[in-house]
């Protein structure tokens, strides 16, 4: 487990991190998986005072999280970065015919992580994700694949840490019905944000 007690660690990402952080405080992680994991990861390494903060913004996608980098990321010095963003980079080709092709995608995508790793900041990457509660959601893929496997492609350029949402949210739907892990497809059920939670501690070693 490589984050120490001096460590500060960063949430970046859409709704799905934001998971309605109170704007008004710099400190706070919101109710989802930010806050589940920085709980978590004080229970279980109480000696190891590693900050958390969550600068995720609802509706972001990888172009709105370039536009607002160094305010949101280089300026707060983080020695960990967690992003997960791509699914409204998918979305908004269908409820608004607004669509992120996949070379714009891994551009803006690139243009965050490249400052990120000249400052030396630690990566740590997340597939966006979908699951199946709909057929119009199952048929988001033809967009969505491509965008996972630019992460993926990211993570190992980039010597990140990966941690593979989508394959995990597919696997879990195996036991429980979709809609039990996240109602819409998209955002996560407690339960969704509690797997995400857990796959991070698990990537991270912790």
């Amino acid at each position: 487990m490589e984050i120490a007690g001096n460590h500060l660690v960063l949430f970046q990402g859409d709704s799905i991190t934001d998971s309605g952080r109170d704007r008004a405080d710099p400190a706070s992680l919101g109710g989802g998986y930010p806050m589940m994991t920085a709980a978590w990861f004080a229970a279980a390494h109480g000696g190891v005072k590693a900050r958390f903060l969550n600068r995720g913004i609802s509706g972001d996608r990888v172009k709105d999280l370039l536009a607002r980098w160094d305010r949101d990321c280089l300026d707060l010095k983080p020695d960990w970065l967690s992003v997960l963003v791509g699914i409204n980079d998918c979305w908004r080709r269908y409820d608004s015919g607004d669509a992120t092709g996949v070379g714009p995608f891994e551009q803006a995508y690139r243009g965050i992580l490249e400052p990120a790793r000249r400052a030396g900041i630690r990566l740590i990457l997340m597939e966006p994700f979908v699951l199946h509660t709909t057929p119009e959601r199952a048929s988001w893929r033809e967009d969505l694949d491509p965008k996972i496997a630019v992460v993926r492609k990211l993570a190992r350029e980039y010597s990140s840490l990966l941690v593979p949402l989508d394959a995990l949210f597919q696997e879990a739907s195996r036991d429980r019905e979709p809609s039990f892990w996240a109602v819409d497809g998209v955002h996560p059920s407690p339960a969704g944000h509690a797997l995400i939670s857990r796959a991070w501690l698990s990537s991270v070693g912790a």
